[in-house]
């Protein structure tokens, strides 16, 4: 057993050769060696939720008595403890770095997939490079480096998807601006732009004309044909789908159906999600389990596999997939009571889902209602303005569980810090598109004895609905306005929908002020109806208070 300031001094010297080793709990019985590759130094876009799934994977290796190894650098996490693996390297996630390890140690097999994107994307070079080296035994485990390049490269997906007959948004990739601009007229505007092979959607943003690509082009990425840019048909108004499977080449178990709760266009790291879908009808979650079982096979995946979808105007369209771990790995496997990344592991090892019990499962049935909302850090970013978009925000996540989906979500922004008030005022300012939803809001506010005021183009049409408002001054038109009232502590609730790249901007200062004065605040419409639904479920029942274990006992 090493000292405990091992991994200080190897954090020290990072060019240093080091490792950590211990006794197993599990005597190696098989002479077996698994190098796992961890997600590297925490950080916008790259959630914990992976080191979650590399400690589940290194649990599930272990208790099959072969001895497990982890290449990871930071030292905040569980996968960098020095008693989780059999040995730790505290090394980068790169080439060079893992091919030390791997020239040092030979292990049998090496897994990509529990470290999210940065781990993924060493799959390609780490292949050809053990390819190159026949002293070395070593061969990387679990779905393929080339089947997971076919779901990374937008132009070899297309084709499958155009195979498969599964429905995608219109989309082209782009080598250069003219061609950018030629994809954008042809799919028409907006459109959504991004990076290929990017962590945390970073660079991705909505475009709403050839000013706008322009100046994306020019700024925001270089593109050359190694880098091309992925240019999607942006679906607006669309519901978003996430589903986590584990796939052993034959038989798909699907995890969970996820409904996010904002609509398509915001990151899907950063969106509110719910397991069981609410407001998805069973032939909308068929087609999702059809087209699961369709991708996972057609991509030969053997371990996770997560599919992002929207359902617009009743037509389900996949957005991507990622034959990795995912962010919602964790929030899954609670949710529904099912280990995924341990399953995973064991599939990759050699299992089969039929002889653990499962075998092309659709996704468990649950009693219970549970949300997963996400922890921003713009009271750590003076000045940012705290609105969600297509570029992950978030540095963690929350989970609410209930009987009931409003007090499951009242749950899940009580654990983000974002309290809900029962009673109090709300200061509404809704963009237009938004207003007819803004109705059986108000009316569930009022109901609940909510205090409502705004801006006097919310409070106008209000009014012509026979809901009452009392109205403040827009901010430019001088005090007292909302940021006055926050300031006095006088606003419990703030919700605010911004619009297109113009309307962001004028918001900004009220959402600003709501991070600044600590005043909960929602800038989507979606949120806010299960907000109001969620204050209406709190004001007329108790929450109940059990374990994860009495819920999933429950489910039984």
């Amino acid at each position: 057993m090493v000292d405990t300031c091992a991994a200080e001094f190897a954090a020290a010297t990072p060019y240093y050769y080091s490792c950590y080793e211990q006794m197993c709990e599990v005597e190696p019985t098989e002479n077996k060696k698994i190098l796992i590759l961890g997600a590297g130094p925490i950080r916008i876009g790259q959630g914990i939720e992976f080191d979650y799934c590399t400690v589940h994977a290194v649990t599930a290796i272990r208790d099959e008595g072969i001895e497990a190894h982890i290449i990871n650098n930071n030292p905040e996490t569980v996968s960098t403890d020095y008693d989780t693996s059999d040995k730790l390297f505290f090394e980068p996630l790169t080439l060079e770095d893992v091919m030390n390890v791997i020239e040092r140690e030979n292990p049998d097999g090496v897994l990509v997939q529990f470290g999210g994107q940065t781990s993924v994307n060493l799959a390609l070079p780490l292949e050809k490079e053990l390819q190159r080296r026949t002293d070395l035994k070593t061969v990387i485990m679990g779905t393929s480096p080339n089947d997971i390049d076919v779901a990374e490269d937008r132009e070899r997906f297309n084709f499958m998807m155009e195979k498969l007959e599964i429905n995608q948004p219109d989309a082209g990739y782009a080598t250069s601006q003219e061609e950018a601009i030629a994809i954008a007229n042809r799919i028409d505007y907006p459109v959504l732009v991004r990076p290929s092979y990017v962590l945390g959607g970073r660079a991705m943003e909505i475009v709403y004309d050839q000013n706008d690509l322009e100046r994306y082009m020019r700024e925001a990425v270089s593109v050359s044909p190694e880098h091309p840019i992925l240019i999607d048909d942006f679906l607006e108004g669309a519901v978003e789908i996430d589903v986590d499977a584990v796939c052993d080449g034959e038989d798909v178990l699907i995890g969970a159906i996820m409904e996010h709760i904002e609509e398509a266009g915001v990151h899907s790291g950063d969106s509110a999600c719910v397991i069981p879908p609410q407001s998805l009808s069973e032939e909308t979650l068929q087609i999702v389990r059809d087209y699961t079982r369709k991708i996972a096979l057609a991509l030969n995946v053997k371990g996770l596999l997560n599919i992002q979808m929207a359902l617009q105007d009743n037509t389900v369209y996949v957005l991507e997939a990622n034959p990795r771990s995912s962010r919602t790995i964790p929030f899954v496997s609670k949710a529904v009571g099912l280990p995924m990344a341990k399953i995973a592991a064991l599939v990759i090892m050699g299992q089969r889902l039929k002889d653990m019990g499962f075998a092309s499962l659709d996704e468990p049935k649950v009693k219970h209602i549970s949300v997963k909302e996400v922890l921003l850090p713009f009271d750590k970013l003076p000045g940012a303005d705290p609105i969600l978009g297509p570029e992950m925000k978030s540095t963690g996540e929350v989970m609410g569980v209930d009987s009931d989906y409003g007090r499951a979500f009242f749950k899940a922004q009580l654990s983000a810090d974002n309290i809900l008030p029962l009673n109090g005022r709300v200061f509404m300012s809704i963009r237009d598109e938004d207003k007819e939803q803004l109705l059986d809001i108000a009316r569930k506010l009022k109901d609940a004895g909510i205090e409502l005021i705004g801006t006097s183009g919310t409070a106008e049409f209000l009014d012509e609905n026979g809901i009452e408002m009392g109205i403040v001054k827009k901010v430019h038109d001088g005090s007292p306005n909302v940021i006055d009232m926050m300031r006095r502590d006088e606003v419990n609730l703030v919700i605010n929908t911004p619009t297109n790249k113009v309307s962001r901007k004028d918001g900004s200062r009220i959402r600003r002020a709501a991070v600044d004065f600590k005043v909960p605040y929602i800038t989507t419409i979606q949120s806010a109806i299960a907000a109001s639904h969620a204050i209406a479920s709190m004001k007329s029942g108790e929450s109940t208070v059990k374990s994860i274990k009495e819920y999933h006992k429950e489910m039984a």
